[in-house]
């Protein structure tokens, strides 16, 4: 059992999709293992005029499943209660003031309260300012404002955002959610590069070659398409996921596991991104549209809510440097993209060739270590081995590092494990203000550089792996996708 923590939730768009899909579910599973128990509730507000009774069957349909008992079910949806809220009437706090004060007595909470902001980031600084001004929070208990993303869509917008919160949520109690940093694979970075010397001794640009970062997924955009057209796969994807990916990627190895170091050294990492000039962008960096396929599937411009001239990017690849002392020249490549081959999430270490060959016209393989995130988290490490015989023969083996398919262990879901380093207060998994300002520098001279480009944006096949474009980008550095729609490195 878990050591039991004491909250009060109050989640605003508690009636939305990720809400029902996320935040519910994540919370019975700590309710199960014991996290939470007696002493929590949860205040669900959104606009819709739903009873306590109504949102109590939404959140059981919600985390009832074929291993879930109608008991367990039943007596965690009890501890849920449903506001009617307007964000912007005072009015409205007032009234939540007093449901909160209510619930605190009732579950012996001890002012402890987590505030989730699952809307709109135009919300959040009046939603800020309320809770302060209303006194809903607290003077006897901790107070977390969780948020998620878009934060902002440019450096600017969102510096305005940041400071709208600032003023009445000190920095430590803010939490920006990434769910990419309760991923189970992502966290396991920093147990491979970090407690292996193996890899801690070659992590540099004197053993590495080149980095390959795959955010790929097979589905087109769906219902987001009218969010989709204003952010694009640049800043949906690589501000935040990518660039997290490449912080703890590039790190240096902090002084101790802990938030304060760990956070110091990826905000060094993001800091030492270069910063592209408009012709630097134009050299490292490709986007495109997915087109029709032939068997049927609409393409980007023919979506609903999407503009028939739309330059919207469905696809990014580019080629990012990190200008610090280990990771100086060394290349790392990036790519996300909709509509693609495969649903995947895959970090590709290239390593060096040795320096000498001494198996004369034996052809070596790379060695390649590979982090796959998703669809289910593995790790392998690609070498050279002798093949089985009377001659001496090469032949590149793949040797299992982490493979999980114990059907005993359960993977939390990051949702899951996010919530629960909230109620620990540990921020370790969260980006701090510095680490966004530094990632939408970067971003924003490529945002800015394509929207004063006058030329048209390739098409892609869907189901392809992008355009020839960002084959090409390698091609250039005499590299390639370690990852293709043809070959999984699996075989």
């Amino acid at each position: 059992m878990g050591t039991r923590q004491q909250a009060l939730f109050i989640i605003f768009g508690g009636t939305g999709d990720l809400a029902k899909r996320k935040l519910y579910p994540s919370l019975f599973e700590l309710y199960k293992k014991g996290f939470l128990k007696e002493n929590f509730a949860v205040i669900g507000t959104a606009r819709r005029p739903w009873t306590d009774e109504y949102f109590q069957d939404v959140v059981r349909k919600a985390v009832t499943d074929a291993d879930t008992s109608k008991e367990d079910a039943d007596e965690f949806a009890q501890h849920f209660y449903y506001q009617s809220h307007n964000v912007n009437d005072t009015e409205h706090y007032v009234t939540l003031r007093k449901l909160a004060q209510r619930l605190d007595q009732k579950y012996s909470i001890g002012g402890n309260r987590l505030f989730y902001l699952a809307m709109s980031p135009r919300f959040f600084g009046t939603i800020a300012e309320h809770l302060k001004s209303q006194n809903i929070v607290t003077d006897n208990g901790y107070n977390r404002l969780i948020i998620e993303k878009p934060f902002g869509h440019d450096l600017a917008s969102a510096k305005d955002l940041n400071n709208s919160i600032g003023r009445y949520f000190a920095e430590d109690s803010v939490f920006r959610i990434d769910h990419y940093l309760g991923k189970e694979m992502i966290q396991n970075i920093a147990a491979v590069r970090f407690g292996n010397n193996l890899f801690r001794s070659l992590w540099n640009n004197r053993y590495i070659d080149n980095i390959q970062i795959t955010l790929s997924e097979a589905l087109g955009v769906e219902e987001r398409a009218g969010y989709y057209e204003t952010a694009g796969a640049l800043r949906d994807m690589v501000q935040n996921h990518i660039l997290q990916i490449v912080s703890l990627l590039t790190m240096n190895m902090p002084a101790s596991f802990t938030e304060s170091d760990i956070r110091r050294e990826k905000i060094y990492a993001l800091k030492a991104l270069q910063v592209y000039s408009p012709e630097q962008v134009e050299k490292n960096f490709v986007r495109a549209q997915y087109g029709e396929s032939s068997a049927g599937l609409k393409g980007y411009r023919q979506e609903e809510q999407i503009a028939d001239d739309s330059k919207t990017e469905t696809f990014v690849a580019g080629k990012v440097f990190v200008n610090s002392e280990n990771f100086s020249g060394v290349p790392i490549y990036i790519r996300t993209g909709k509509r693609l081959s495969k649903k995947t999430t895959r970090i590709d270490i290239v390593f060096k060739d040795v320096p000498k060959n001494i198996f004369g016209s034996e052809r070596l393989g790379k060695n390649i270590l590979t982090i796959i995130v998703e669809p289910k988290g593995e790790i392998y490490l690609q070498m050279n081995v002798k093949k089985i015989g009377q001659n001496f023969g090469l032949k590149v083996q793949k040797l299992d590092l982490l493979q999980v398919e114990d059907n005993s262990v359960q993977i939390p879901e990051a949702y899951e494990k996010l919530i629960l380093d909230v109620l620990r207060g540990d921020a370790t998994n969260f980006t701090h203000w510095e680490e966004v300002a530094y990632s939408w520098k970067f971003v924003d001279a490529i945002r800015n550089a394509w929207d004063n480009q006058q030329i048209p944006l390739p098409e892609y096949a869907s189901g392809s792996m992008g355009p020839q474009e960002a084959d090409d980008l390698l091609a250039r550095d005499d590299h390639h996708w370690i990852f293709t729609s043809e070959n999984d490195n699996r075989d």
